[in-house]
């Protein structure tokens, strides 16, 4: 429901979990494998002697020094600001408020309901419900209009439609509440909490 982005998270992971098993791979059969340990040196001093080469016909005009070593400074900050830029839309798309609108009194400004105030109250009217092992409400913008993400774990022998109609009764409560309907995602979802933890059923 958030700006997360799952498919690009998923196929750095992906290369990154590739990349790892090559690797392993290629440790353990250089420590089991003769024939490959000697072409590992063979090829891995082909390799040195290239770049050796290579920074020595790139030395600035009187100097030791290789023009390249810039260049590789400037794909390093390249790269860090792609890092940066990845970590900083994990999990977006959080917003404090619930409700923002204008003053319908005609009074200029606006008003505001922060979005701790669904979070708390729904959490507070599922927190005793016994069939439930736990309970998480966060408020997310999509597309300019805040809506609430409701994720509950139920346990064993819960029946999810009886739990979805619940949970739909209170949200409709809250619209009463707040004058404004507001778009909601209920997630009826299973955890470590609910497998492991002590079976209630509903009567």
């Amino acid at each position: 429901m958030n700006n997360t982005p799952r498919v690009l998270n998923r196929v750095l992971i992906g290369i990154l979990g590739i990349t790892l098993l090559a690797i392993g791979v290629l440790l353990v059969l250089l420590a089991t494998v003769p024939a490959v340990g000697f072409w590992w040196h063979e090829w891995a001093g082909g390799v040195l002697n290239f770049w050796l080469d290579l920074f020595e016909r790139t030395q600035f005009p009187g100097r030791q020094e290789s023009w390249l070593w810039l260049v590789i400074c400037l794909a390093l900050v390249l790269v860090l600001g792609l890092m940066i830029a990845w970590v900083a839309q994990q999990g977006k798309g959080r917003t404090s408020l619930i409700v923002a609108e204008e003053d319908p009194g005609g009074v200029p400004g606006n008003v505001g309901i922060s979005g701790g105030v669904a979070e708390q109250a729904l959490r507070a009217a599922l927190a005793d419900r016994p069939d439930l092992a736990g309970v998480t409400v966060a408020v997310y913008e999509i597309r300019g209009v805040p809506a609430l993400k409701i994720r509950v774990e139920p346990r064993q022998g819960v029946a999810p439609h009886t739990l979805a109609a619940d949970v739909s009764s209170l949200v409709e409560a809250l619209d009463a509440v707040m004058g404004k309907r507001t778009p909601v995602l209920i997630h009826i979802g299973s955890g470590a909490r609910s497998r492991f933890g002590r079976a209630e059923r509903v009567r």
